[in-house]
């Protein structure tokens, strides 16, 4: 427990008056039952009711206090057949004083108390009907560094015979109890001992003091930093933990470069040991035993079972150097000057690979003309009723179009930044065609869309087609690590030695943790095919999300497990993704007016960890755009 010359931050910014939490020894029943009256969602009628002052519940039920008010009830239960698991009956707080943190600190005091001295787990039982509820133990289990399960427990036809929701159980733990005072989750206390708890809710740190040394050093030209304002220490699996404690579901994932989550650990053993026996980090194009293993792999695994015959480059570190390299090569190839891009498409910032990015943002920050690009709409661009590879063909047949024959046609199978725009199996197929037939390369830009993001590894498998080119980044190295690759028919691999190269082409480091990915997620099949499976439990979601609105207000798109809503408006989804960090989810936006929210959670996530993060984002949005669910802070246990 807490003394009262003790203090702890539950909510930065928030400040009242004192609450003690204590057990419920001496106070009249009449303020308990008025205190759930205001709590409409807890059942007054239901027999839980008539034990709340049962001597065997009492030590773990706790009672909260604000000058000399009830404010807040919890009633608790740990049933001598399970002792290690705490089972929340209800949970009441006062409306004046929701959002602040105290049915967080209802628990926290209950685990506390001697009497919960072995609970490592905790249960509660609610109706999906009460998506509150849901969230609320959500953020009980991040603040514990606690994993969470979601269960049915009671069928509404089987047990309720149709006359009650469907009861689930949540499931939280194990709870680590050994937690030192630095690093203590928000809202949770430092000390445990008999003492009643007194909470004192204080202000966060002054936030101008813990980004200092990034306001002071660190270019004005971050961005996610702002969207997502506090500093990260950890992260594992789907969670990134910030510097107090408090963990977020990951839905960013380094914008699709993490799509094994964050430190995979079949991965970072592969690494440890490499390092460990003084393995090459930095290799320049030497042979090297880190890169004949991971192109190995890459033929066997990848290449081989897809009957494809490329050549591999190592550009340098990112997609733009991927980009660069294959409009490069194209030009040198075709001897012409000319591309041809598509609306919305985003292919880097460096100077060649923005010239093929549609984004306005970002082509002004070049001061300069980005030429020997013609951009043409892509599919959908112009409405369902408009074929677009048809107005290609054109084009490039009319010698009066003003169009120059193009060294080749780079295009995203699903638009990424550009708001999640997925091209049609024959419209893909149709501008292959259209790009081989005048002599152009057709290049595939699978920076984010591939290494199993769009379902196969490659996000062209579904259609069919083989690319000439093929641009690879982002979680191509599994791990994080900088690492591209350009994928090149053998028989286009017209480069001089030397001709293009880069320093950092040769990161050894990442080398290793490829072939790792590889070894462990692709050489068989189920991994794809579980992947494929939570695409369509996300794709499920998502569309019943977006039918709770109408089609003006919200619509699901995507594919795969690169999904999102588009929410028609920017500031709409800028407040979106606000709502959901504060309530512990990282989400971004995508876009021309980031007006999508985009959802890229890793292919690893576990069900119960991708319907957590779907509930928050599910609740932000009800929050921005109208709640169609009463979302009041009682909830039934």
């Amino acid at each position: 427990m807490v003394s009262d010359s003790q203090s702890f931050s539950l909510l930065p910014n928030v400040q009242w008056p004192r609450v003690t939490f204590r057990r419920p020894t001496e106070f009249h029943a009449a303020d308990v039952w008025e205190l759930i009256a205001k709590c409409p969602q807890l059942d007054r009628n239901s027999l839980y009711c008539e034990l709340l002052l049962c001597s065997d519940f009492a030590d773990t039920c706790v009672l909260a206090e604000r000058a000399g008010a009830v404010v807040g009830w919890l009633s608790a239960y740990r049933r001598p057949s399970d002792p290690s698991t705490l089972f929340v009956w209800q949970i009441a707080v006062h409306p004046e004083v929701r959002n602040t943190g105290l049915g967080k600190g209802l628990i926290v005091s209950a685990l506390n108390r001697p009497s919960c001295d072995g609970v490592t787990h905790i249960n509660a039982t609610m109706t999906l009907s009460n998506p509150t509820s849901g969230l609320f133990f959500a953020a009980v289990a991040r603040d514990l560094a606690a994993p969470i399960r979601q269960a049915l427990r009671f069928d509404r036809q089987a047990h309720f015979k149709g006359r009650h929701d469907s009861e689930y159980t949540i499931a939280i733990g194990p709870i680590e109890r050994s937690l030192s005072p630095a690093t203590i989750p928000v809202g949770l206390p430092s000390q445990y001992s008999n003492k009643e708890a007194t909470m004192i809710v204080q202000s966060a740190p002054d936030r101008e003091e813990e980004f200092a040394i990034f306001n002071h050093l660190e270019s004005e030209v971050r961005s996610y930093a702002r969207r997502f304002p506090v500093v990260f220490a950890k992260a594992k699996g789907t969670h990134l933990f910030a510097r107090d404690g408090a963990a977020y579901i990951d839905f960013l994932m380094g914008c699709s470069s993490l799509n094994y989550g964050h430190n995979p650990p079949e991965l970072k053993s592969a690494l440890a040991d490499y390092i460990e026996r003084d393995g090459i980090s930095h290799g320049l194009d030497l042979y090297n035993e880190a890169k004949e293993s991971f192109l190995r792999e890459f033929r066997e695994t990848i290449l081989g079972p897809r009957q494809l015959d490329y050549v591999v480059q190592f550009p340098g570190p990112t997609g733009s150097n991927a980009v660069e390299a294959a409009l490069k090569l194209a030009r040198k190839i075709t001897g012409r000057p000319n591309v041809i891009a598509f609306t919305n498409g985003f292919h880097g910032v460096s100077l060649g690979a923005l010239s093929c990015t549609g984004n306005r943002h970002h082509r002004a920050a070049a001061g300069q003309l980005l030429g020997a690009v013609t951009r043409l709409p892509y599919d959908g661009y112009l409405g369902s009723g408009a074929d677009t590879a048809d107005y290609l063909d054109h084009l490039l047949s009319d010698p009066s179009s003003g169009v120059d024959a193009p060294a080749a046609v780079i295009v995203e199978t699903v638009q990424g930044e550009g708001g999640l725009n997925v091209a049609g199996t024959a419209w893909l197929r149709k501008v292959a065609a259209i790009a081989h037939r005048y002599g152009a390369l057709l290049i595939v830009d699978d920076i984010q869309a591939g290494v199993g993001r769009t379902d196969g590894f490659f996000s062209f498998e579904a259609a069919g087609l083989r690319p000439d080119i093929v641009t690879m980044a982002k979680s191509i190295s599994g791990y994080g690590l900088p690492m591209a690759l350009v994928l090149i028919d053998r028989q286009l691999d017209k480069w001089e030695p030397g001709e293009h190269n880069g320093t950092f082409r040769g990161n050894c480091h990442a080398f290793v943790t490829a072939r790792a990915a590889l070894e462990h997620f692709w050489r068989k099949d189920s991994f794809a095919a579980a992947v494929a499976e939570k695409g369509d439990v996300l794709k499920s979601r998502l569309d019943q999300i977006a039918r709770k609105y109408d089609p003006g207000q919200a619509s699901a798109k995507g594919r795969g497990m690169m999904r999102g809503i588009d929410l028609k408006a920017g500031e709409i989804a800028g407040q979106v993704i606000s709502t959901a960090f504060q309530n512990g989810l990282i989400v971004e936006t995508a876009g021309p007016n980031d007006e999508v929210v985009k959802c890229l959670p890793p292919l690893v996530i576990g069900e119960d960890q991708l319907s957590q993060g779907l509930d928050i984002l599910e609740h932000a949005i009800e929050s921005v755009i109208g709640s169609t669910v009463n979302t009041r802070v009682g909830c039934k246990s």
